[in-house]
């Protein structure tokens, strides 16, 4: 594979006003050359202004292109197309962008991000120098306020999302999952695409279909996509406990755990349920304290390494990292319970 091939962005959007045009503009703005680069937005019906500023970014960057190029030339753009999603879910969006994009290599790119001016050629490159099927970089999350700010933190920490590297791997190498991600072409013609039933977690069942297929996955830090944090504590943990539900029934899917960590944090719930109700029953109220105790511990030593030298988010990160555990883990817990017909199909095949 060259160098210069054909890219097609992918981007699955749904009410992202607040975002999109950051985001569109990061795509628009990408050192590759334009005519070798499609733009599919993927729309799921957006019920606010999305629609709208897709369409005054779109107009303001002509303009500016045509006002760089000499007179009585045409400015040369990447083809932009926004397409209706109107199962409203990523997966779906993105199948509707494979079905439709042309490229030799496809990139995701979320509408809640901003990418590098250098990420697209930069991916098309590491495709080629490491050989692998899928290449992504840093999720590098910011807050617009105090609250986000605690939860980028958070989020960004080891104790916060475990071995999840691609939020703050230093070291380029293979891993399991990255975040967003650029495949070739090929990898989808291999094992098909998206799994339409998980609204969440359908990139991480992916990814592992892929590995599962004896594809590789390659992190490479020094991109660093900027993330746009959840705004407050009950959308973080509306966010973290659909992750932890649907990571069941990517589980049940793939038959295998991609990695013991998603186990962990049920564990911990499930630890302080009883625990908990020990105290109550016995009245020995020690108990209570038996996981809580060194969680607790461990979660405020975690806060102030996290915090350090961002001390005005110290007050906030122990609940941000109490939401992040609790939630995914009482996710998860919920999964079990939802899809258990399934674990009845898979221990009698």
């Amino acid at each position: 594979m060259g160098n210069l091939v054909f890219v097609s962005i992918i981007m699955p959007i749904r009410n992202e006003a607040a975002y999109i045009q950051r985001s569109l503009n990061s795509v628009l703005n990408q050192d590759y050359p334009p005519d070798l680069m499609e733009i599919l937005v993927v729309d799921g019906m957006s019920e606010d202004a999305t629609r709208d500023i897709i369409d005054q970014t779109l107009r303001a960057r002509e303009i500016e292109v045509a006002a760089q190029q000499p007179k009585g030339t045409d400015p040369i753009l990447p083809a932009v197309e926004v397409l209706d999603n109107p199962g409203h879910i990523v997966p779906i969006a993105l199948n509707v962008g494979l079905k439709q994009g042309r490229g030799d290599i496809i990139i995701r790119v979320d509408g809640h991000c901003e990418i590098q001016p250098d990420y697209v050629r930069r991916c098309v490159e590491l495709l080629d120098k490491t050989g692998a099927d899928n290449v992504g970089g840093l999720q590098y999350a910011e807050g617009r306020d105090k609250t986000s700010q605690a939860i980028a933190l958070a989020t960004s920490s080891p104790f916060g999302v475990g071995g999840a590297r691609f939020h703050y791997a230093v070291q380029p190498g293979w891993v399991d999952t990255v975040y967003l991600g650029a495949y070739r072409r090929e990898v989808f013609e291999r094992i098909g695409g998206f799994d339409e039933e998980l609204v969440r977690n359908q990139d991480d069942e992916f990814n592992f279909r892929l590995t599962q297929s004896g594809g590789k996955i390659w992190l490479e830090p020094s991109l660093k996509t900027v993330y746009y944090s959840r705004a407050s504590f009950g959308k973080l943990w509306r966010q973290y406990f659909q992750y932890g539900l649907y990571k069941v029934r990517v589980i049940q899917k793939r038959r295998a755990v991609a990695s013991w960590r998603h186990l962990i944090p049920a564990g911990f719930v499930f630890g302080l349920f009883i625990t908990i109700s020990l105290a109550l029953l016995t009245g020995n109220y020690l108990w209570s304290v038996a996981v809580a105790g060194p969680y607790l511990v461990a979660n405020l030593l975690a806060s102030v390494w996290t915090a350090w030298g961002n001390w005005q988010s110290l007050p906030l990160l122990p609940l941000a990292f109490v939401i992040l555990h609790i939630s995914y883990g009482c996710g998860f817990l919920a999964g079990l319970w939802r899809w258990r017909q399934y674990w009845k199909y898979l221990l009698h095949v």
